[in-house]
């Protein structure tokens, strides 16, 4: 079994097929999408494959060290011109074919005019050994 992270991306990623933005869909097209992805999330709870699925709120920023007994820096709030993830699953797989398959399935949540989005999702391998380094 492998670990993959599925990302979802608000801003960033190329623009999906259905390219409505969220705060534009009705309330009923809403609730369908959320209940698209908890049904694929308990579908793959049943399957062993859910490890965990949050959604993330637009607010954020970068932060980085930046010396001794000064406090860190920041980019400041400015979600509207980074990239922004709506939210992030993590399945546990058999194989990356699985991982992408999955991948696909979830790319197909209702969003506007209940439409499946087409939205792209970025689909990362959790490391499981540090590289070797030769010389």
């Amino acid at each position: 079994m492998a670990k993959y992270l599925l990302l979802k991306h608000y801003r960033g990623a190329p623009a999906p097929v259905n390219d409505v933005p969220m705060e534009k869909w009705t309330p009923e097209e809403i609730s369908a999408h959320m209940r698209y992805m908890s049904d694929f999330a308990a579908r793959l709870e049943k399957t062993g494959e859910f490890v965990d699925a949050q959604a993330l709120a637009p607010e954020g920023m970068f932060v980085r060290y930046d010396g001794e007994g000064r406090p860190p820096v920041t980019d400041g709030p400015f979600p509207e011109t980074k990239d922004l993830i709506a939210g992030w699953m993590v399945i546990d797989v058999d194989s990356r074919e699985r991982a992408l398959e999955l991948a696909g399935e979830l790319s197909a949540a209702p969003g506007a005019g209940g439409e499946p989005i087409h939205e792209w999702l970025e689909v990362r391998p959790f490391l499981t050994a540090p590289p070797t380094v030769t010389e």
